[in-house]
């Protein structure tokens, strides 16, 4: 294996680094931690550093003997993490890997005074910044010497702290509790019963009991930029993703596009300034993901309540300094590997001196880009729960997602729909329990009668109301959607009109193609079998073609690119030749169908390789 330069700079490399992994797959922290610390172990091990992996989820593939130098199946606490740095002497901690859970566990041992005792450095993210990122109190003044905007707020340790700041804001208010993970305790009140409530949940769910009460934006833009940092302060920005779903909605319950698709040139800049501003001042080496609220497009801003006037065009939200879910999908997004460049960057290595493990030529400095659209939808367990809330808020309820890749948004969005593997996967899927409201003619009621609200139904919901032809701008004034997601939408129902008016012509099938229609959809429009419309296809010589992701839109030639399809030109993907069979991955995680099937699905293609034969892989989850 080739290795890299020598580490420049001021760290000292470590000879031995410990790795905490994430524990059991629980809402808001899955499979992408274990594909974040397997990165992290096979970039360490290229450099020359030995790893000690410790977690207590047998199913992992970070917990194979072939990924870590020694592996501990243990519990993830204090007392056990201890004695295993007594006993193997390790000389930096590497908790960013391991979502909330190995993030919290770090301040835990420096907080016993475990990491001063035995010698042992906290690699790629210092202790302070765990602080002044994951302690609310902290945050707000770290935001404000930076001079970055925060909605009004304040940070609150008791219920009567929390009575006092209610009084004088009024509702709604957010809450958003410290230390938690996939906002676990937190919420949106709207009424004083729900403030009550939330607050105490959140007073329980945080370790220091504290909670951040913020001034609701619910309807301003959600966008996240994924942003990388050196120790010798070279950043770049990974990736940038916009929330379909409005702020009111946490970015793993929502539907989320890459790259985003609804700012200006100047908000992109000004928002990527802002987050590669935040990153630098947290001193943060490695990967960061930073959540913003962008002010709505004006169609979309309704039922603004209380006469409070925002003074910003953004506001910063949130901060995950380490790899978050949101870091695997930028990822896989971008053909970027975040936690591979984020565990070298930890043991001294410049963004210049990384090479790009896609291309082989470039480094790592070079900014991802983009010639596709990528859309993820979250896979929610109400199809085992179906009695259950769907409302989905700041507490985070999905326990995976899916992504797809296609030249439009549009497509992207029907692949990944498709993807979900559910009864209502195809967006042509309409509940009965909505007829009732369907079939009225006032379309105010209605929308009343529809779950418009932000729920795991919406998107169908929306389909559903444009088909009877309720106006873009009414259901934007709704939902406080951008118009521009439903008007991608409105394209969509339009091309379901013309295949249920017109004979299946050679034009008509491609545009379809074109636009994400899988060829069941189109025969169920159509009024043909699903045969039919592949002989058709065939016929017209209409086939996929497969494109690359390549981390650099064909500008380098790829070493080691992965593929989407599209109904394109060009194919940019030869066969490979020799012996070689498939790979079928489980797609989404699920209750049922979790991370072990990853783990196979891994063990399968390196027993392929070792038998000579060259393994495809094909999944749709990014994780």
């Amino acid at each position: 294996m080739q290795q890299s330069p020598p580490p420049s700079g001021s760290h000292r490399k470590p000879g031995k680094v410990l790795v905490i992994g994430s524990g059991p797959i629980v809402i808001g922290q899955a499979a992408e931690f274990d594909y974040a610390g397997t990165q992290a172990c096979k970039a360490l091990r290229e450099e020359g550093v030995a790893t000690v992996l410790v977690n207590s989820n047998p199913a992992t593939i970070m917990t194979d003997r072939d990924i870590a130098d020694r592996v501990y199946i243990e519990p993830l606490t204090v007392p056990v993490l201890e004695r295993i740095i007594a006993a193997e002497q390790p000389d930096g901690i590497l908790p960013t890997l391991g979502g909330q859970t190995g993030l919290n566990l770090a301040v835990a041992l420096a907080d016993a005074g475990i990491l001063e005792r035995y010698s042992v450095r906290l690699l790629g993210t210092p202790l302070d910044t765990i602080r002044k990122s994951e302690d609310r109190d902290y945050f707000r003044q770290f935001l404000t010497d930076i001079g970055e905007p925060m909605p009004p707020n304040r940070t609150v340790s008791t219920m009567d702290e929390a009575m006092d700041y209610r009084a004088a804001a009024g509702l709604p208010l957010v809450i958003r509790p410290a230390y938690t993970l996939g906002g676990t305790g937190g919420g949106i009140a709207n009424t004083d019963a729900e403030f009550a409530a939330i607050v105490e949940s959140g007073l329980a769910a945080s370790p220091i009991s504290q909670v951040l009460l913020e001034r609701s934006l619910v309807g301003w833009k959600e966008i996240e930029y994924e942003v990388i940092r050196d120790g010798a302060d070279n950043c770049i920005t990974v990736c940038n993703m916009e929330n379909l779903d409005p702020m009111g909605a946490h970015t793993g319950d929502s539907i989320v596009v890459a790259p985003s698709q609804t700012l200006t040139d100047k908000e992109y800049q000004m928002l990527r300034t802002a987050s590669l501003k935040i990153i630098r001042g947290l001193g943060i080496e490695g990967g960061c993901n930073i959540q913003l609220a962008s002010r709505p497009h004006p169609d979309a801003m309704r039922d603004r309540p209380g006469d409070w006037q925002p003074e910003s065009d953004y506001y910063v939200i949130e901060v995950n300094p380490r790899v978050s879910r949101s870091s695997a999908l930028a990822s896989k997004a971008t053909g970027y590997p975040i936690a591979r460049v984020s565990a070298k960057i930890a043991v001294g290595r410049r963004l210049d001196e990384i090479p790009n493990a896609v291309t082989g030529t470039t480094g790592a400095a070079f900014e991802p880009a983009l010639d596709y659209c990528v859309v993820k939808i979250p896979r929610w367990p109400f199809d085992k729960f179906p009695n259950g809330d769907r409302q989905v808020t700041t507490q985070m309820k999905a326990t995976g997602e899916v992504m797809a890749i296609d030249r439009s948004f549009e497509a992207a969005l029907q692949k990944a729909a498709r993807s979900l593997e559910q009864g209502n996967s195809s967006l042509l899927w309409e509940a009965k329990e909505w007829q009732d409201a369907l079939s009225l003619r006032d379309h105010a009621r209605m929308l009343d009668g529809l779950p418009l609200y932000p729920n795991d139904l919406r998107l169908w919901a929306l389909a559903a109301a444009l088909r009877r032809g309720v106006s873009r701008s009414d259901l934007v004034a709704h939902t406080s959607i951008d118009p521009w997601f439903i008007a991608a939408l409105e394209r969509i129902v339009d091309q379901e009109r013309r295949l249920l008016g017109n004979p299946l012509a050679p034009a008509l099938l491609r545009a379809s193609k074109r636009l994400g229609f899988s060829d069941a959809e189109i025969a169920t429009l159509s009024g043909l079998l699903p045969e039919q419309v592949r002989q058709q296809r065939q016929q017209h010589g209409i086939r996929p073609v497969y494109k690359m992701v390549d981390t650099c839109a064909a500008e380098f030639e790829a070493a080691t690119p992965y593929y989407y399809s599209a109904y394109d030109q060009e194919n940019e993907a030869p066969p490979l030749s020799g012996a070689k069979a498939v790979v079928i991955g489980s797609g989404p995680i699920r209750i049922g169908q979790g991370i072990e099937f990853d783990y196979c699905s891994v063990h399968a293609a390196w027993a392929l390789s070792q038998a000579g034969v060259a393994s495809i892989m094909v999944n749709s989850n990014p994780e």
